[in-house]
């Protein structure tokens, strides 16, 4: 029961990738995956008037928290979705997962201007990667580590 990734994507744009564990050989590209997780977005939105939660694959869980921002004075149409996720083991309950992705997207609001959000590169959030080590605390941890971290 783990947490083996957690991110933050802004629209198609990945802002913040902090692996744990290698999932697969096969790296998907980071905005690929921002990509693939806006349409999701946008396709449940339109279709069914929800907000993607957790997708459950095989091996792994897929779990999500998103907020539309927009820029101060732009467009109220211009909205994109900010959206946090982690990918979890299968026995690892996503509803405490989902509380720590909605206080990890709080922290971050509340630490980034919207300016600095939309125009900044990767390289400018990666100071954050610290502050999602500590909210997300022993759920970035296999059973086994957290037992060998006892002794």
């Amino acid at each position: 029961m783990a947490v083996l990734e957690v991110g933050i994507n802004l629209g198609m744009r990945n802002i913040i990738e902090v692996k744990y564990y290698s999932s697969s050989d096969n790296v998907l590209d980071p905005n690929l995956r921002a990509g693939f997780l806006t349409a999701l977005e946008s396709f449940t939105s339109e279709v069914f008037g929800d907000d993607i939660n957790v997708i459950s694959l095989a091996s792994f869980k897929l779990v999500c928290y998103c907020e539309m921002i927009q820029l101060p004075d732009e467009n109220t149409e211009n909205k994109q979705p900010l959206l946090s996720y982690a990918i979890i083991e299968k026995g690892t309950d996503a509803t405490i997962v989902k509380e720590q992705l909605n206080q990890i997207l709080s922290y971050f609001l509340n630490r980034y201007p919207l300016n600095d959000i939309f125009s900044k590169k990767p390289k400018y959030f990666k100071q954050f990667e610290n502050r999602i080590n500590e909210t997300l605390g022993d759920l970035k941890l296999k059973t086994e580590d957290r037992f060998r971290s006892l002794f």
